[in-house]
C-alpha cells in the first residue's frame, strides 16, 4: 500500500544552530505552514524550537 501525499516526511532542524535534526510526518491538511515543535536538543542540553526544513 502506497503512502499518501497528505502526510509527507519532514525534517525538523534545531533553531539553536547546533545542526541537530529530527524526522517526522505531518498532516498537510491540518498544518499547511511550516511545522515548529519544541523538542530536546542534546548538543544544547535543553528544549528548543525545531523548525521544518524544505
Amino acid at each position: 500500500m502506497a503512502r499518501s501525499t497528505a502526510r509527507p516526511v519532514v525534517k525538523l532542524r534545531s533553531t539553536a544552530g547546533t545542526g541537530v535534526t529530527y524526522v517526522t510526518r505531518k498532516n498537510r491538511r491540518n498544518d499547511p505552514d511550516r511545522l515548529v515543535l519544541r523538542k530536546y536538543d542534546p548538543v544544547a542540553g535543553e528544549h528548543v524550537p525545531f523548525r521544518e526544513e524544505r
